[in-house]
């Protein structure tokens, strides 16, 4: 059985209906009217990854149903995923399950793929790799102009790299980032070069005062943000991330940015000069004008000390994964800060979740 898991024809009504559905929380704030911004109706998502069943000789792709668990459901177009990750499946598979040595004990396919074109694919098996598993892989990188890493218990085995590169259009600029396997990245490729544009278009510019972000990842915002302030300072608690992030900065030819491997929980601390820490012994606090903070949280919103040290600043740009603890924390800021812009990223079409966006202002700010 295969299946094709979207329904293009009616996409337009399905977000009609998902933005009436998530706007319908915020109804007792009196946020601005949001602006919903659609995703590609195909071919949207730059990472994929799937179960890989054997069945008689015979080895499918296949994800579960969590109302059947234990029923593979056999996968071989997948629509959701980016033109590239949904061309590149046969033909990988096909390559594989005529080599023992790349298929056996081989249980799970994972693809990072870009817009700019570059792929990685992550082989996970059941078994130790050795020389002659490394080899046949390599051929097989080379005749599909890939990257591959194997992976099994305690082993991964990187043919050559284990990032892909990813060259981002934003407002008729191209950034560069190295993105990792294992790392966070935004799905939607499209809808992130949208958020990106939008949240510069909020903040403007700044050339004498600076921005906080928090929750930074590999510096997806702050890169093209960081051209619009004097300087920048950025947390994030991700080794894989703060790695990331630095090299971004280097292939952008960035050099107002400084980023701190530490919780937000830890930097509000340190701005409220509660606690010292050795991380900050380069960075002099004192030295920074912010006057706008951009947070980024998981799913669990904003802790206490966090909301009320963001809430202390003129602006503030905030981006949800989920709607339900951005009302709860919006409970709280918009009693000192007015909500001027509102925005619905459907970054997962098709699905109940929805990514949100705020820009909101001080009040008694012009």
């Amino acid at each position: 059985m295969s299946i094709n898991p979207i329904d293009i024809d009616n996409y337009p009504a399905i977000l009609q209906d998902k933005a009436q559905k998530v706007g319908s929380i915020f109804t007792d704030l009196a946020l601005p009217a949001p602006t919903v911004f659609p995703s590609h109706p195909a071919h949207y998502r730059l990472r994929a990854e799937f179960r890989l069943w054997h069945d008689n000789g015979d080895a499918y792709y296949a994800m579960f149903d969590p109302a059947e668990p234990k029923t593979p459901v056999r996968i071989d177009k997948f629509p959701t995923a980016s033109k590239s990750i949904d061309d590149l499946m046969p033909v990988l598979l096909n390559k594989i399950i005529c080599q023992t040595i790349l298929s056996k004990r081989l249980f799970q396919v994972e693809f990072l793929s870009t817009l700019s074109g570059d792929m990685l694919v992550s082989l996970i098996y059941h078994r130790r790799l050795d020389e002659e598993w490394e080899a046949l892989a390599r051929t097989l990188a080379s005749e599909l102009n890939i990257q591959i890493i194997g992976r099994s218990k305690k082993q991964k085995l990187v043919l050559d790299r284990d990032y892909v590169v990813e060259k981002l259009p934003v407002d008729g600029e191209l950034y560069i980032y190295n993105q990792y396997e294992g790392g966070f990245t935004q799905p939607n490729g499209v809808l992130n070069a949208t958020m990106i544009s939008w949240a510069k278009s909020q903040v403007k510019e700044n050339p004498n005062s600076d921005l906080l972000e928090l929750y930074c990842g590999n510096g997806n915002f702050t890169i093209p943000l960081s051209k619009q302030f004097r300087k920048v300072l950025a947390t994030e608690i991700s080794k894989t991330s703060v790695k990331a992030a630095h090299e971004n900065f280097a292939l952008n030819n960035v050099n107002n940015i400084d980023v701190l491997r530490m919780s937000s929980e830890e930097l509000t601390s340190a701005l409220n000069k509660e606690r010292s820490f050795r991380r900050l012994e380069h960075i002099d606090l004192d030295s920074y004008n912010i006057n706008t903070v951009l947070v980024d949280p998981p799913r669990a919103g904003l802790d206490n000390n966090t909301r009320e040290l963001i809430s202390t600043f003129e602006h503030i740009v905030y981006i949800s994964c989920n709607p339900e603890t951005l009302h709860r924390d919006l409970q709280i800021l918009t009693k000192t800060h007015t909500a001027d812009a509102f925005a619905l990223f459907d970054q997962f079409p098709y699905t109940h979740h929805m990514e949100c966006g705020v820009f909101l202002k001080r009040r008694g700010q012009p």
